[in-house]
């Protein structure tokens, strides 16, 4: 019998035995069942306890070594599993409340040392003390020593959070764990005043510094990610809880009103007062102005804080008759933050930026809960309160506009605020606002214009609703008047402005809208004009004013016959102010002669600059109106018979815009093309403007237009040259030099339509070849590309290049390959012989037509000239071809003669930046001399290039795809044959082979490498296009396709024993490709080719055979040097699966008479158990899976292939092991399904009915429950998959007959399967979706076969079974799709059993129902776009689902009523997004349409009184908006 060790106890207490044998003592005593004596747990327990205790109040000296032990001792019994086995069997063991005390000192030692060092222990005997119900006594009984707990436990995590070193997991999970112990010990106190007590004297303080600093922690990856991503968000929502349930219940609303309403005990007598006075707002206050933190972060935290404690305040007591109370609270609160001391004037403007962000982000939160609550109401706050909150707003916003923050977006969101609470608190300062917000605002950042422009869009849309649009244009006049530093002022109207101006201007009526432009008018007679001269200040003014002139007069409603007179005349009055009493004097003042040094003037460039952007707003105004109202008089109307009939007849300026003489004008002109800015801008316009103006006369005038347009290119050319430019906005005020070049661009793309007829072709190459550098450019900067909305000139030109129009513009379509191939010319190094022999060379030659093929189309040719002008046409058009016969010769030659020119890195890299560009092109609109150019250029880079020993491999098999993808967009043209005007066919071919060929020895050591499979996949697809184009041009097939197949069978492998070393592998998969693609369409024309051309089929057929000779052996040779335990190279399998299809269809023609021969079929038979053997665990490898079952798809439709002893079992088999493999997710069979489907198509198309019953067991033997207890879920996945295949392939006879009798047996399993997955949250993708899935397959094909209800309403056990919530997104789509699919199919092919079974349809449907709109609640800003689509694709599967309830089951409209009593119920509980509720109310209505009379009042009876409302509002608005349609459709509907 084993001893029994009792006298242990007397050791542990004798003070002879020393700490070390002590512990070691207890230690055995704990772990040992030989050790026994009473109550052994609680006496060590009790023991270490006490020692613990002894030491912490110094009755017990000990080494800090011995002391850590005893807590590590006290910790393993704590966490001990036989302790845990005690406490579940009954047994009572306790701790003293002493130890508590100890852990918390202890804590408090580490606090106040500020190293948290050797704490460790101490957390995790506090995690398990209070993770134990019955050891957590000792802090739940006595809350004061929880309440510390919690307090140290804050304290030591914000010094955590503080400190440089990493955050770790165990102190925020004992925090946690804290504080859900104190929030259920909190709600059960019965005393508010206690709580209220504990919370402010305790927590208060460490609670809102630890939110503050988790929320504003920059976390690193050093940081622990549990921490991060869940504890952090987990303790935060902790504190708002804590926070709510000890400042804010509801008991305590009395002391908060006494104190913020003082006045009320002298109105009204209190009933139940608390019997002491308290004070809450004060204590608050108090605890938050105190320096609970250092004084640098006490700032911060206050800010923060406070919108906090508003918003729980809010949350609690938020009630109409509170509103007062709720104000003096965010009054009180407000002056808490250091804003308040401006408000008051007693405190210096010293805030530093960063301390303005964060008290203005306080500010804006505060005020937001204002306004979201409603708790200001002006109606109320004036007649009842004597405007209290109205003053205090005004305050507010004065020391907001007093102290103006621009470059601070809250401070623009805390006046919009404002705004939307009452426009009167700012309306009396409007100027203030309108200069320190908008004119004189620096706010140029995007991050701040747009909180700006948030803002001045509200004042639009709140100034043009109350009709005052007028006086809020007449403040924003004067401010731009006022004396400022106008250089320094942004302009009035940004691009987002603009669009919001025009939204207002289209819904103001025309006279405040002309009121508003009158003023304008008269600001720049009355006070601009007459002092502009020499002043650039007011030359800057005049171009603000200007500016607002042109934005109001091109975004405002064009007049039309429609238009009263009187706003005509008035219109008309002020236009014709307009030019002669601003344009005209300011072009006098201009035309006065000028020194070359004062023409740089700042005054003169901005004078300029406004003269002529008004000038060219009121021509396009003036042409406008006189187009679209015939009422319209235009004031140059007046003086048209002063006008010279030489003006007229050219086109000058006297001819659009009155009163401004010639002379005049070239003075102007000439001074406005001196500097690149708006003026020059505008001159382009107006010239654009006259070319419209030309073009609608008859006949137009020819030379005008070129003149015109001539202008318009040479006026940017020298900016344009120069290369600089910057972004531009849109803005015509705004453009400076660097700008110009990309406003003048901008122009010149957006009308090359109008300009394009009209220019040389010099001009057109001009355009070209700056088109390709901004592309060039464009390419380069992509990276360093900003998210600001601005033009660039990149953006233009790539803008145009993915447009349709540049194709239809044919000429500089042409103009622009050239200027490309240029490009390749001067990047390509020049060869050691003649560089003039070269083929990009030749192309570039300079006295070749290129152009004429696409003008001769346009040219107009008199009938008289017609002979001589057809014949040099035609000459032109013979040099251009004869030239590309040449070239392409050359390039023949050189791949012959091996000639290559050598290309650096640097070499790749430029022509990969090109070829991108020419990807850019639609190369299939190409007219025959522009493609065949095309074609050369690419040909010649393929095969009379070599790139350098140093280059990176990668970027040459890049740049050699690229090729070969451009080559294949060519032959997609209808153009595409005319390369075959100057190459043959099989020269081609042999060019590009041999080349390819070649390269290959670059090529070995990246064969595993994606960009390597890239590359063979476009020379497969170059060779498959070119040949089918061979085939289908139908002129010499025969004979390239000898030529090309004799030059491939002098490139086969030598496969003596001797070289087999020396074979290149990437040039054998390169050769065993191409022998696959001629195979392949080879095998198709054959297929393809009619009965009556049987010499044509004898001849292909030979060829056919020679192919597959030949490939067979190419094959045999690359599986000879494949290591016997290396994988098959996956570029053979393709073209075994070609080999094997062609063949085959030889085979069909003889009528299988033993074409397949004994050796091939014994290589396919190899082929196939290789792949058999490598299919299992192939599962990662997604390439070789599909290629793999396409061969099997093929093997598997001849039975008589299989191997001796081989059936389909063997490779359902293989199957069955790869879906069940480690590496195979839903994602891969997604990717797989098609080929896994044509796989057991044929499978079990050619099986026996043995065979196919031997599957169907294995099937049910993957769906056994032992396979989900033994935790083998892909075993399951396999299983169900498999089923899911089954399903897909058509069954007939005996076959047919197996399945269906196995199929409730398949229903009950998947059934089983399901509720077993659902415990499981991870298997809710990899099991439950799939299952889902087959059973809605399952449920669809039994229609009819199904006979037994019990079988299809077990589907309703599964659907009931599934959880719709706590899921991922993507997780929750598919499951909800799953369900909907399943519902769907009983619904629509088992209808009788539906009528049987309606209460468990209801209750599934309902569950979707409920899930949708839980999920589509408004939540805010929804920042995740992704998932809101994901619900709302979910919402509309149940109105799908509704619709369709309506639509067919009539059966169904008993339970309509019900329906729609479910739907109102839920929908009364959420706030549905719009969207989603959009959805939802669309197919509820079509229940409505079932409901008749009765079920309306049995509703209206029957519903609960708030439900009942959220009815009646639905059926208010189905009577008006669905039923109403719904009849105005009957009525049209025969």
């Amino acid at each position: 019998m084993a001893a029994i060790y009792s006298g242990i106890y007397p050791k542990l207490k004798s003070s002879k035995t020393s700490w070390e044998d002590k512990l070691k003592l207890a230690h055995f005593a704990w772990i040992s069942h030989q050790c026994v004596f009473p109550n052994k747990e609680q006496v060590l327990l009790d023991w270490v306890s006490h020692t613990l205790v002894s030491c912490c109040n110094k009755r017990l000296e000990l080494e800090d070594e011995v002391v850590e032990k005893l807590w590590a001792y006290l910790n393993s019994i704590i966490h001990s599993r036989r302790l845990q086995n005690l406490l579940k069997n009954g047994k009572t063991i306790g701790l003293s409340f002493s130890i508590a005390q100890v852990i918390n000192q202890r804590l408090s030692e580490a606090c106040s040392q500020k190293a948290q060092r050797n704490i460790g222990t101490v957390l995790s005997c506090s995690s398990g003390i209070l993770s134990t119900p019955s050891l957590s006594i000792i802090y739940t009984a006595k809350c004061e020593l929880l309440v510390d707990l919690l307090s140290k436990l804050s304290k030591l995590a914000c010094q955590q959070l503080a400190s440089e070193d990493a955050v770790g997991s165990q102190l925020f999970s004992v925090l946690q764990l804290t504080f859900a112990q104190y929030l259920l010990i909190q709600r059960q106190q019965t005393n508010p005043n206690r709580v209220f007590g504990q919370v402010t004297s305790h927590l208060l303080q460490p609670c809102l510094l630890l939110r503050h600093l988790l929320t504003v922690r920059s976390w690193t990856q050093a940081d622990d990610n549990h921490v991060h991503q869940h504890l952090s968000k987990e303790i935060r929502n902790q504190i708002e809880t804590l926070l709510q349930a000890g400042l804010f219940q509801p008991e305590l609303f009395s002391s908060y009103k006494e104190e913020l309403l003082p006045e009320q005990e002298h109105q009204e007598k209190k009933k139940g007062t608390l019997k002491s006075l308290l004070l809450p707002v004060n204590t608050v206050q108090t605890k938050l102005g105190s320096g609970f933190c250092e004084p640098a972060l006490h700032g911060a935290v206050v800010a923060s804080s406070v919108s906090l404690l508003y918003k729980l305040f809010v949350d609690s007591y938020c009630k109409a008759e509170n509103y007062l109370v709720c104000f003096h609270m965010f009054h009180r609160l407000f002056g808490q933050l250091r804003l308040s001391g401006l408000l008051q004037d007693v405190r210096e403007d010293t805030l530093s930026p960063a301390d303005w962000s964060m008290e203005l982000l306080a500010l804006e939160q505060l005020l937001n809960l204002v306004l979201s609550s409603d708790i200001y109401n002006v109606a109320s706050d004036r007649i009842r309160h004597k405007e209290v909150q109205f003053g205090f707003y005004r305050q507010l916003a004065q020391m907001l506009m007093k102290h103006s923050q621009a470059s601070i977006p809250a401070w623009f969101r805390c006046l919009k605020l404002l705004m939307s609470l009452n426009h009167l608190i700012v309306d009396a300062d409007l100027d203030d606002l309108v200069a320190s917000a908008w004119v004189d605002a620096r706010a140029s950042e995007l991050r701040t214009r747009k909180p700006q422009e948030a803002l001045i869009s509200t004042l639009f849309q709140t100034y043009s609703k109350l009709r005052q649009f007028p006086r809020l244009f007449e403040q924003v006049l004067t401010v731009i008047c006022w004396p400022a530093a106008d250089e320094l002022r942004l302009p009035v109207f940004s691009a987002g402005l603009t669009v919001k101006l025009r939204e207002c201007l289209l819904e103001l009526p025309p006279n405040q809208i002309l009121d508003i432009l009158c003023l304008s008018v008269e600001k720049c007679q009355t006070l601009i004009i007459p002092a502009v001269e020499g002043s650039g200040d007011m030359a800057l003014k005049l171009l603000s004013v200007s500016s607002v002139l042109h934005a109001f007069l091109f975004n405002m409603r064009s007049l039309d016959d429609a238009t009263p007179s009187p706003v005509v005349l008035r219109t008309q009055s002020l236009l014709a102010k307009m030019q002669k009493g601003i344009i005209q004097p300011l072009m006098e003042m201009l035309q006065a002669p000028r020194r070359e040094e004062e023409k740089s003037d700042l005054w003169l460039r901005k004078a300029c600059d406004s003269a002529l952007l008004l000038a060219y707003t009121w021509v396009e105004v003036d042409t406008l109106f006189g187009f679209s109202c015939s009422k319209y008089v235009s004031p140059a109307a007046e003086v048209v018979c002063a006008v010279t009939p030489c003006a007229v007849r050219h086109w000058g300026i006297s001819a659009f815009l009155p009163a401004v003489e010639e002379q005049c004008w070239e003075r102007v002109t000439d001074l406005a093309n001196s500097f690149a800015s708006t003026s020059k801008y505008c001159l382009e316009l107006l010239t654009l403007q006259k070319m419209k103006m030309i073009l609608m006369q008859t006949p137009a005038d020819l030379q005008a237009l070129q003149r015109a347009a001539a202008f318009i290119l040479e006026s940017g050319r020298s900016s344009m040259s120069r290369g600089e430019s910057e972004p531009w906005d849109g803005d015509i005020s705004t453009i400076s030099d660097l700008t110009y070049p990309t406003a003048h661009w901008h122009l010149v793309i957006s009308n090359l339509t109008i300009l394009l007829p009209y220019i040389s072709l010099k001009d057109v190459e001009y355009i070209a070849n700056l088109l390709l550098e901004t592309l060039v450019l464009a390419k380069a900067q992509e990276p360093a590309s900003d998210q600001e909305p601005s033009i660039s000139i990149g953006k233009i030109s790539l803008g145009l290049m993915h447009s349709s129009f540049l194709p239809e513009m044919k000429v500089l379509h042409c103009a622009f390959l050239t200027s490309l191939i240029h490009q390749f010319a001067g990047v390509l190094p020049t060869a050691a012989g003649d560089p003039v022999d070269l083929p990009l060379q030749q192309l570039t030659a300079g006295n070749i037509p290129w152009h004429e093929e696409v003008l001769a189309s346009c040219r107009a040719v008199d009938p008289l000239e017609a002979t001589s002008e057809n014949k040099l046409l035609k000459d032109e058009l013979s040099l251009s071809w004869k030239t590309l016969q040449k070239v392409a010769q050359c390039i023949v030659l050189l791949a012959k003669n091996d000639c290559p020119i050598v290309l650096k890195e640097s070499h790749l890299e430029s022509c990969l930046a090109l070829l991108e560009i020419a990807s850019l092109l639609k190369l299939d609109s190409f007219l025959p001399a522009d493609c065949t150019r095309c074609s050369l250029v690419l040909l010649s880079l393929l095969v009379n290039t070599r790139a350098s020993v140093s280059c990176s491999k990668l970027l040459l098999m890049k740049f050699l795809s690229t090729c070969f993808h451009l080559l294949r967009c060519l032959q997609a043209g209808r153009n595409a044959s005319s390369v075959f005007k100057v190459f043959h066919a099989s020269d081609v071919l042999e060019a590009v082979m041999t080349s390819q060929l070649k390269t290959c020895k670059f090529f070995t050591n990246v064969l595993t490498v994606p960009v390597w499979a890239q590359y063979l996949q476009e020379v497969q697809d170059f060779f498959e296009s070119f040949l089918q184009m061979v085939i289908e041009r139908r002129q010499s097939v025969k004979l390239n396709f000898e030529k090309f197949m004799s030059f491939l069978m002098s490139c086969k492998p030598d496969v003596s024993a001797g070289e087999r070393k020396g074979w290149n592998p990437a040039a054998g998969q390169l050769l065993l490709m191409v022998f696959t693609t001629l195979c392949h369409v080879v095998t198709l024309y054959l297929q393809q080719l009619p009965e009556k051309k049987l010499q044509s089929l004898d001849v292909l057929s030979a060829l056919l055979e020679a192919v597959v000779v030949q490939m067979v052996r190419t094959v045999e040779h690359g599986l000879q040097i494949n290591t016997r335990n290396q994988p098959l190279p996956v570029a053979f399998i393709p073209s075994v699966t070609t080999l094997l299809k062609a063949d085959l269809s030889h085979a069909v023609k003889k009528e299988r008479c033993g074409f397949l021969e004994q050796p091939r079929v014994k290589l396919y038979q190899k082929f196939y158990s290789q792949i058999l053997k490598e299919l299992p665990c192939a599962g990662s490898n997604l390439q070789f899976l599909q290629l793999a079952l396409q061969f099997l798809a093929v093997f598997c439709s001849v039975p008589e292939m299989y191997p001796e002893k081989e059936t389909a079992v063997v490779v359902v088999l293989a199957i069955k092991r790869l879906l069940a493999g480690p590496a195979i997710t839903m994602q891969v069979i997604q990717s797989v399904e098609m080929e896994l489907t044509e796989v057991f198509v044929q499978l079990l198309g050619n099986c026996s009915a043995e065979e196919f019953y031997t599957i169907m067991r294995l099937v049910l033997q993957g769906l056994e429950m032992k396979n989900v207890w033994q935790q083998k879920a892909k075993e399951v996945l396999s299983a169900v998959t498999l089923t899911k295949l089954l399903l897909s392939c058509p069954l007939s006879g005996d076959k047919e007959k197996a399945f269906w009798f196995a199929s409730p047996q398949i229903v009950t399993a998947l059934a089983m399967q399901t509720k077993e997955a659902c415990r499981d949250p991870s298997l809710i993708s990899t099991i439950v979706v799939p299952i889902l899935e087959t059973v809605a397959a399952l449920l669809r094909q039994g229609e009819g076969v199904l006979l037994n209800p019990h079988h299809v309403s077990l589907a309703f056990s599964i659907l009931l079974t599934v959880p719709l919530d706590h899921l991922k997104t993507e997780d929750y789509h598919s499951v909800f799709l799953g369900v909907h699919e399943v519902l769907f199919s009983i619904v629509q092919c088992h209808a009788k059993v539906l009528l049987k079974a309606a209460p468990s349809f209801l209750n599934s449907f309902h569950r979707l129902v409920v899930s949708v709109m839980h999920e589509g609640r408004q939540k805010g800003d929804r920042g995740n776009t992704d998932e809101f689509e994901v619900i709302l694709k979910c919402a509309h599967l149940v109105e799908r689902m509704y619709t369709h309830i309506a639509a067919e089951m009539e059966d169904f409209t008993v339970f309509s009523a019900f329906i729609v009593a479910q739907y109102v119920t839920e929908l009364q509980k959420v706030t549905l997004h719009p969207s989603v509720k959009k959805h939802l109310t669309e197919g509820i209505y079509h229940i409505l349409d079932l409901c008749i009379e009765r079920d309306i009042k049995f509703l209206n009876a029957s519903l609960p009184t708030g439900v009942r409302e959220v009815f009646k509002d639905l059926y208010n608005d189905y009577n008006h908006y669905h039923k109403a349609k719904k009849h105005g459709e009957e009525k049209y509907t025969a």
